[in-house]
Order: structure tokens, then sequence, then C-alpha cells
């Protein structure tokens, strides 16, 4: 990915990464660090790590939790009162939106990227924050959605791997025999916010999205209806009921699902490490057996979207516009560079490295993060439980993570359209037969035209 900046004073240009770190200059009010990450052991690492930087530097940072419910609103109150803090760590949907508002500064937050190095991070948070000239924030750790499934059956049938529309729908055929085994355990919950991630991920793997750069797009009838069979497929493969999360792990921890989709937070779950949530496909709820027989897809591609699509959550550190610009600058390059690993390290099975390394090895954060522990009730890392192909493919989803509105500049937009839940809505009307293929399409596009 390649970009322009604007001639602006380059807050970092020119001066060792090493410089920036070591730097004494010290700010007179030392800097205000607003962080979602409000667990009282996650803060702790993050307490931690400013003190580092503070007897590194010599810079004070105040490390201030912000419920991420209430981020937006009280960001908002900040910037009318001109009191925002220097920098503050968020997800993806205030990154764009800040930006336009003027809260953040995209000039002094392109530098630091500038600086780190643009082709040591994944290209899809990069481009999740593009702007004209830059970016508008510091993309920090993200987590991609994944097809979960039980490599082992899949080897012993000889299928390929559940990348595709036309491979799930294979494997679905080949491996549905219930109540023995559920080919997939399909999100059909409607007010579940579970159904909208699980469906806005397979209408990206088709090229399917209600947003454009003019706004509310009108959906294309043969790609949709595409995905609206495509789906019928997963739920008739799926057991009754309303279903989300809770059900499909559960299914798929007893060896009772072939296939399901889920974020990486079941990656530790999965091992036998998290006691509330222990594996049952045998008599050991701490065993890695099903880890061991588990394979992920983050990049699912639909017949009208050969190059398909990855679902991602990606957070960002963002300096803002009342931001002690050098300051800010050198805090993150800090938590990027020498305290990279510690910030993943906060909760690293859901934190991938947006980082793959730096000038001097290409994947050293990578590695590094691999080793962390995870876990609740028992530690191992990643690196011991899954192989070294499976660890690469979950993180490399983040270089074509994509989201709907992103690449358009609507995010905003498509986020009310997921808040509606129109679209679950009506996918379970069609897979209920209540409405066929076209008149799913119409309707859905006589709702999202209401939506402004």
């Amino acid at each position: 990915m390649t970009s322009k900046f604007k001639n602006t004073k380059r807050l970092l240009q020119g001066v060792a990464l090493s410089a920036i770190l070591m730097a004494n200059a010290v700010s007179a009010d030392g800097l205000r660090f607003w962080t979602t990450e409000d667990q009282p052991d996650r803060l702790a690492k993050q307490q931690a790590m400013a003190a580092d930087f503070k007897a590194k530097t010599g810079i004070e940072v105040e490390v201030i939790p912000v419920s991420e419910k209430d981020l937006g609103t009280r960001t908002t109150a900040a910037y009318a009162a001109g009191d925002l803090p220097d920098v503050i760590y968020h997800p993806l949907q205030y990154t764009l939106p800040w930006a336009e508002a003027g809260i953040l500064n995209t000039d002094a937050a392109s530098d630091v990227i500038e600086t780190l190095g643009l082709d040591t991070f994944a290209p899809g948070a990069l481009a999740m924050a593009a702007v004209d000239d830059g970016f508008s924030a510091v993309p920090v750790d993200g987590w991609t959605q994944m097809i979960v499934y039980r490599k082992d059956l899949f080897e012993a049938k000889g299928l390929a791997a559940p990348n595709t529309f036309a491979n799930v729908t294979a494997a679905i055929e080949a491996l549905h025999n219930p109540p023995e085994l559920y080919g997939f355990v399909a999100a059909t919950k409607v007010d579940e916010g579970f159904m909208s991630q699980v469906l806005e991920h397979v209408f990206l793997a088709n090229g399917v999205s209600p947003v454009d750069e003019n706004g509310i797009a009108k959906l294309d009838e043969k790609k949709t209806i595409e995905v609206l069979e495509f789906y019928k497929t997963l739920v008739k493969a799926s057991p009754d009921g309303e279903l989300y999360w809770k059900q499909s792990r559960e299914l798929y921890f007893a060896g009772k699902a072939a296939m399901i989709i889920w974020s990486p937070f079941i990656l530790d779950e999965l091992a036998g490490l998290r006691d509330s949530a222990p594996p049952t496909i045998n008599d050991d709820p701490t065993s890695n057996e099903l880890a061991s027989k588990t394979g992920i897809v983050t990049n699912l591609a639909g017949p009208s979207n050969s190059a398909g699509a990855a679902w991602a959550d990606v957070r960002y550190f963002g300096i803002t516009t009342d931001a002690e610009e050098d300051d800010a600058a050198k805090f993150i390059a800090y938590s990027m560079n020498e305290g990279y690993t510690q910030t993943l390290s906060i909760a690293p099975e859901g934190k991938f490295p947006v980082r793959r390394g730096d000038g001097n090895d290409a994947t050293a954060f990578v590695k590094a993060w691999s080793k962390l522990p995870v876990g609740v009730d028992r530690k191992a890392p990643l690196a011991e439980l899954y192989s070294q192909d499976m660890i690469d493919r979950i993180v490399n989803g983040l270089d074509v993570a994509q989201r709907w509105g992103v690449s358009d500049g609507q995010l905003a937009l498509a986020s009310k359209v997921i808040n509606s839940q129109l679209m679950n809505r009506l996918v379970r009307e069609y897979v209920d037969g209540v409405k066929n293929g076209a008149e799913t399409v119409a309707a859905m596009n006589a709702e999202l035209a209401k939506i402004q």
C-alpha cells in the first residue's frame, strides 16, 4: 500500500526509532491515555508499560480506563470542551468518523506508521484506517472471525478446507449425519449481534455490501441470492431452534458439529484451558484433543467473489488534536515496537499482531505473540497448542480484513444497517420459507432505502 503524506511538520521523520524511544524530553503535565482495556489485570499490564516508558523517556503517562460503551459519548464531550486525552485506544468504528470530525490528528498518526514502516503492518488493518494522504490512527491489534472445523474428519473424507461456499457445501453433504454430527451450526437468533457478525462475513465473502461511496446501495440480486441460498444450506445442516454463539460452541465442543463460525477467543477453550467452557468430546475437560483435531479458515470466498474476504475487528491508537504530539508519538512508537509484545500480552488470544515485525526480523512480533501464554485456569502458548501453519493463517487473515463501509467511507452508515438487524430478520424469513430469494432481496432493498 502506498500513501502520500501532507507537507506538514514531520514529527518523527528522519529520526532513528531508537532515539525516539530513548528521548529525554519531558512533558510538563505528562500524557493522558484512555484505554478500553479496563479489566483489572489488563489495566495493571498497561500501567506497568507506562512505568517502563517513563523509566526510558522521562515522560509520565496516566492510564485512564474508559468503558467501551461510554467511549463515544465521553470522547465527543471532551472534544467539545477542548479537553481530549493525548492518546485513545479505540475500536475500528470510531477511527474514520473521529478523523472526519477533527478529533484525531491524522498527520501525526501517519508519521508514526511511516517511521515504524508501512510494510511491517497488516495491509487490511491499514486499509481500514486509510484517509487522504495517510491514516487516521495507528493499528494496534485485531482478530479475524474464523470457520472452525474438524480437520480430522475432513482429512478422513478427503475434503478440501472450508474456504469457499462450494467447499463448505461439499463438506456438509459428506459429513452431516444428525443427531450424531451436524454439518454446521449456523446463527439463527435474529436479535443476537452474533448473527449480524456472521452474516456480514458471509455477505462480504460474496462481494455484497449494503453501502457504497454514495451511501445506501441497492443489493445485487444475483449475488445476494447466492448468499441466501448458501446460508439456507448452513441452517438446514444445523439443529432446530434459536441458535447463536452458545449452542455452536457447545455442539462443537461435544464433537457434534463439523463446522462453526466463531471468534479466536475460542482457541484457549478448545485446548481445555478454561474451566467455564470445557471441551466435552472426551471425559477429560482439560484435554487438548479437540484443539489437535481442529482447523481454521479466516478468508471465505463466494461464487461471485473469488478473492473472498475475512471479517475482522481491529483496534487503534489515535493521537488526538489536543495531544502533546511529540510525546504521544513516542508513546505509541514504544507500544508498537519495544513494548509491542507486552501490548499483545494483555489478551493474546484476541490480540493478533497487526505489526508483524521490524527492520531486523519481518516476523519478530508474530513469533513472540505465538509464545505468549493463553488461557484462564491453565496457561499455554498458542505455539504449543497449534501448528505453525495454523498460526500463520490466524494472523494472515488481517492482510485481507474487511468490514462493510470501511473502504467506501461509510462505516457509520453500515453500522446503522447492522444495528437495525433488518438483514438478520429477512434472512431468517427466507430460510423459513416466508419469502423466496427475489422477494427477500426486494424487501432488503426497500428496508435499506429507509436508513439514512
